[in-house]
C-alpha cells in the first residue's frame, strides 16, 4: 500500500472517536463509511486525503498542517515537552496535539500573548529566520522612566551584554511614569531580548505581552490561555510576510 496510507483505527482514534477497541465496535456496527461504502475492517488502510470517511454520517475534516494562534498565559513555557514544566502544547487538546505541533519561536515563561503553534516546519523556519527580519511587536511595562535618548538608542540597535548589536528597533512610549508603559517592534528573536535591550539602559521589564507578529495581531477576544485556528486570511498574511 502506498505510504500515506493509515490505519483506520489509528486515524480515528487520533481524532478523538475513541479508542482502536470502540473504532472496532462502530465498524462492526456498520456506521463508518469510506468513499461511501461501509468499512471492512479497523485495521484496512485508507488515505485520509484523498478519501471520504465519514462516522455516523459526520465527515471527517482531515487536513496535512494546523496553524493555531494561542495568547499564551505566563508560567508555561514554549516547547513541546518538559519533565517538570507545563508546556503550551499541553494547553491544547487531543485533535490538535495528534499533528505534533510546536511552538513557532519561544516566549519566555513569564511573558505573555500571541505565540503560533503549527507543524509546519518550512513556514515556522522563514518566520523565525534573521534573513527575513519579520517584525514583532510587543507592549513592554518598564521600571523607571522610559525617555526620548532611550528612543534614539533602540533607533540605532543596542549593544546587548554578550556585544551583540541588535538591529534597529522602534521604541514608543504609551505612557511615562515610574512605570512607563511603551510599545517595541523587534526584528529579531535573540533570547531574553527585549528585557536585556532595556537592561542595556539600564531598565527593568516588569511585564512583557506579545502582541503582533508579522502582521498578524492578537486576536483581542483571546483570553490568557485561549487559542484558535488561525483564519485563512491570517494564514496568507503570515506567507506574505516571509515571501
Amino acid at each position: 500500500f502506498m505510504a500515506d496510507t493509515q490505519r483506520l483505527d489509528k486515524i480515528l482514534a487520533n481524532f478523538g472517536y475513541g479508542t482502536r477497541k470502540e473504532v472496532k465496535q462502530l465498524v462492526k456496527q456498520g456506521k463508518i463509511m469510506i468513499d461511501g461504502i461501509p468499512a471492512a475492517d479497523s485495521a484496512m488502510h485508507v488515505n485520509p486525503e484523498t478519501s471520504i470517511i465519514e462516522v455516523e454520517g459526520e465527515k471527517l475534516n482531515y487536513k496535512e498542517y494546523i496553524y493555531i494562534m494561542m495568547n499564551k498565559p505566563a508560567g508555561v513555557i514554549s516547547a513541546t515537552f518538559d519533565n517538570k514544566l507545563k508546556t503550551v502544547i499541553d494547553l491544547l487538546p487531543d485533535q490538535y496535539k495528534v499533528f505534533n505541533p510546536f511552538p513557532v519561536g519561544r516566549l519566555d515563561i513569564d511573558t505573555e500573548g500571541l505565540l503560533i503553534i503549527t507543524n509546519d516546519g518550512a513556514l515556522a523556519h522563514m518566520l523565525l529566520s534573521p534573513k527575513k527580519s519579520v517584525p514583532k511587536t510587543y507592549y513592554v511595562l518598564v521600571e523607571g522612566k522610559v525617555t526620548e535618548e532611550d528612543i534614539k538608542s533602540f533607533s540605532k540597535g543596542i549593544v546587548l551584554d554578550d556585544g551583540y548589536k541588535t538591529l534597529p528597533a522602534q521604541l514608543k512610549i504609551l505612557k511615562q511614569g515610574e512605570h512607563s508603559e511603551t510599545e517595541i517592534i523587534i526584528y529579531e528573536g535573540k533570547f531574553h531580548q527585549v528585557k536585556r535591550m532595556f537592561e542595556s539602559v539600564d531598565k527593568k521589564v516588569k511585564y512583557l505581552r506579545r502582541l503582533v507578529m508579522g502582521s498578524v495581531a492578537l486576536d483581542e477576544k483571546l483570553e490568557i490561555g485561549q487559542f484558535r485556528e488561525l483564519t485563512q486570511e491570517e494564514l496568507q498574511m503570515l506567507h506574505d510576510c516571509v515571501n
